[in-house]
């Protein structure tokens, strides 16, 4: 009997291997905000940002943990936004669905805006537009061909991210041990805690790192939607959700650590990525091109992901609407991949090419993908509240792939990210997108809120 979701559709092709999904989830937990603003992080909280990495990590576990019992319970869903509809209800889950694709959809244009920027570093003449859709149509077709093909490509550009780091932490080791010099200080390990202190640079920086920090991990749950497309999700699931933690403190505060050896962390700039410093150091000069290329397959792996997860949210989209507009998006190729979603979600992502020839409106357009990051917390709070309905239904699987604790941890995240929403209005560089982003939440919400109690069957 083929395989249905709850709304009566055939899902996409499962296609992808095990060791796939384990690349695409350490891949998925290292984003550029490592390569490029690690630097930043340090400046402004120094090693205490160890600490708040350990914090924001360990919630976004328990919500991946969430995920993930809700995904092994009912493995025939692609994406877990259908359980807020199921367990919240029709109103929540309507403001869910467009909120997340939309949100997913505005991170692919502004990672898009970023492979621009990248390519232009070795040819500054090429028009920025060009460059994006070139990029586009590349990414769209390993969307299309198959799911192996995307998993393929996302196996590679992880490789590239985690070698980087793998370099940067080796790197780091051998010139402590040998006590190497360089212009600011000796390479050494106590330089981590030479005048440690909580708040070096005040109270309000330390709390302002948390917002940092949270959107380094944002887009983390694509995991759960890569695992979705296995031939086995009960076995692959357990075993890339678990390994999380463990890379977290290997690739995040191994590389941050090493950084504050080779820099004493008083003397880090803000406005350069320590990894192009690191690589210098050693004699690498074209450092510089070296991290440009990583930071450019990190937003090429990105973009990649958008297009996988915001296609399966909007394909899903088509079954639980009733819209006439939307009945064409269920369409499946032949290598049943869900094609007109693919290639609306691609089209949608093209508006970033005509933002960056129209320059009168790039505020508008860095103050739109500012907000859709924002609006992410908002979903990740419904996410933990459909778990905690999940819980008390009769569909709960006892035997099933249990959170850690979650009488405790659940509600706790759930404080803990509405804490991270509070404190973007306190931040002048993020109060405009927080208010943005509350506006939506406000006016959507209203909207959603017409929307039938009950999905229409």
């Amino acid at each position: 009997m083929a395989e249905t979701t709850e709304d009566g559709n055939k899902p996409p092709k499962r296609g992808l291997q095990n060791r796939h999904v384990q690349l695409i989830a350490i891949g998925g937990t290292i984003g550029t905000g490592l390569f490029m603003g690690a630097g930043n992080s340090i400046h402004y909280a120094g090693p205490i940002i160890l600490l708040v990495y350990l914090i924001v990590g360990l919630f976004m576990f328990v919500m991946m943990r969430a995920i993930g019992e809700l995904l092994y319970a009912d493995p025939k869903q692609h994406t877990f936004i259908t359980f807020i509809t199921r367990y919240v209800g029709n109103r929540a889950g309507f403001f869910a669905r467009w909120s997340y694709w939309l949100t997913v959809v505005f991170m692919g244009m502004a990672e898009l805006t970023a492979v621009a920027k990248y390519v232009q570093y070795w040819f500054p003449g090429l028009p920025s537009w060009l460059i994006q859709i070139g990029m586009l149509i590349i990414l769209t077709c390993v969307n299309l061909v198959a799911v192996a093909l995307y998993g393929e490509t996302e196996f590679w550009f992880s490789m590239i991210k985690i070698i980087a780091i793998l370099a940067l932490i080796a790197t780091g080791i051998i010139l402590a041990l040998t006590g190497f010099k360089t212009p600011v200080g000796d390479v050494s390990f106590s330089n981590v805690f030479h005048h440690f202190s909580f708040f070096p640079n005040g109270f309000g920086n330390f709390i302002n790192a948390f917002q940092m920090v949270m959107f380094a991990f944002v887009g983390m749950e694509f995991i759960g939607m890569t695992v979705a497309e296995t031939d086995n999700p009960r076995e692959v699931l357990p075993k890339a959700i678990n390994q999380i933690p463990w890379r977290i403190l290997f690739f995040y505060l191994g590389a941050l650590f090493i950084i504050m050896t080779i820099y004493p962390w008083q003397k880090i700039p803000a406005d350069q990525s320590p990894f192009v410093m690191v690589f210098e150091l050693v004699g690498i000069k074209w450092a510089a091109a070296l991290v440009n290329f990583v930071v450019l397959t990190s937003a090429a792996s990105a973009l990649n992901s958008v297009l996988f997860s915001a296609s399966r949210n909007f394909y899903a989209l088509s079954f639980q609407s009733k819209a006439r507009f939307l009945q064409p998006f269920r369409k499946m190729s032949k290598t049943q991949l869900p094609i007109n979603a693919v290639l609306f979600t691609s089209l949608m992502v093209a508006f970033s090419a005509v933002i960056s020839v129209i320059p009168e409106i790039t505020n508008a357009f860095s103050f739109v993908t500012s907000a859709s990051t924002d609006l992410f917390l908002m979903i990740y709070v419904l996410t933990l509240i459909a778990y905690m309905n999940y819980r008390k239904s009769n569909d709960y699987m006892q035997d099933g792939f249990l959170v850690i604790a979650p009488k405790t941890l659940v509600p706790l995240a759930i404080i803990f990210f509405a804490f991270v929403f509070i404190t973007l209005f306190f931040n002048p560089d993020s109060r405009i997108p927080a208010i943005g982003s509350t506006i939506w939440l406000v006016v959507f919400g209203l909207i959603s809120w017409w929307q039938p109690k009950k999905a229409i069957k």
